[in-house]
């Protein structure tokens, strides 16, 4: 399978599983005058949106290089992160403000059986964000990442949910407004994480030097064609769950052009060969200062 049919069918995984615990927490929240199971709903129907949007950008960036688009269609995944964002971010914002309207308004204390709904929630969310973020790892896919944190998000706004009705549930009178609080610190935590998946989507958009790790793979593998003997500048790009790098590659100076340009294409073969998830790999030959005689 594929890095991009793993994506797709795991986006398919988080769509499913957002739609069944979105119907779950709004009739709990609702029959069990839970406003912070509610709010969990809320955010669950953004999920769900948001993975849709997701799995409409996996299947944009599957489409093969063209005219107008000779490097692919893989920056479309960081914008659909920018999006999955957004969703995140108006999520919080309207739990927010719901949540001081709540506060303010008089309500009954939440039903005690809300509280085994959101323990099966906290458990089922937390397996999900962990089968998404490695999925997420696999594929180089930071819609995909984004996606796992909504799955982490929900899971803490079920805990914040979970400690509100607990504390509404056992102090009784005059705590009812304890898990309209809870909802409260839930959505400045989405909004905190908000952050925290918008800030490698930015860096993928604007072609950030990040993937250190990746750089020392290409230098040691690139030492392992012949001819080549050394490497100098190397950068890096992202594009959906693919990279393409800019390599100048050094070789003995006193060979012919054409040699030169046969060990070129044996350093790009190997390159993509031994690191699957390189696509473009541009060549540039640098002679060795070692070896370079100056005829002139």
């Amino acid at each position: 399978m594929s890095i991009e049919q793993t994506a797709i069918k795991t986006t398919y995984f988080s769509i499913i599983g957002n739609i069944c615990l979105a119907l779950i927490k709004g009739f709990a929240g609702f029959f069990g005058n839970s406003y912070a199971l509610i709010a969990d709903a809320i955010e669950s129907t953004t999920d769900i949106f948001a993975s849709v949007l997701v799995l409409l950008g996996f299947k944009y960036a599957e489409r093969p290089a063209d005219e107008n688009h000779p490097y692919g269609h893989g920056k479309i995944e960081p914008i659909i992160t920018f999006l999955v964002v957004a969703f995140l971010v108006i999520s919080a914002t309207v739990i927010a403000y719901e949540s001081i309207e709540n506060i303010q308004t008089p309500h009954k204390v939440p039903k005690p059986w809300t509280l085994i709904v959101l323990g099966i929630i906290i458990l089922w969310k937390e397996i999900s964000y962990r089968v998404v973020i490695k999925k997420s790892e696999e594929t180089n896919s930071t819609s995909l990442k984004a996606d796992a944190w909504h799955h982490r998000s929900d899971a803490i706004t079920s805990i914040m949910a979970f400690i509100g009705i607990s504390i509404a549930v056992v102090l009784g009178k005059g705590y009812e407004t304890a898990d309209d609080w809870a909802a409260l610190m839930a959505s400045g935590f989405i909004l905190y994480n908000s952050y925290l998946i918008l800030r490698p989507a930015l860096g993928e958009i604007m072609d950030e030097q990040r993937y250190d790790d990746l750089l020392e793979e290409i230098r040691i593998k690139s030492l392992e064609v012949p001819g080549i003997t050394g490497t100098e500048k190397c950068f890096i790009r992202k594009a959906g769950m693919k990279f393409h790098v800019d390599l100048h590659a050094m070789v003995d100076g006193n060979i012919s052009v054409t040699k030169g340009h046969d060990i070129a294409h044996l350093l790009q073969d190997h390159l993509n060969k031994e690191i699957p998830n390189l696509e473009h790999v541009l060549i540039h030959i640098e002679p060795d200062d070692a070896t370079h005689q100056d005829y002139f």
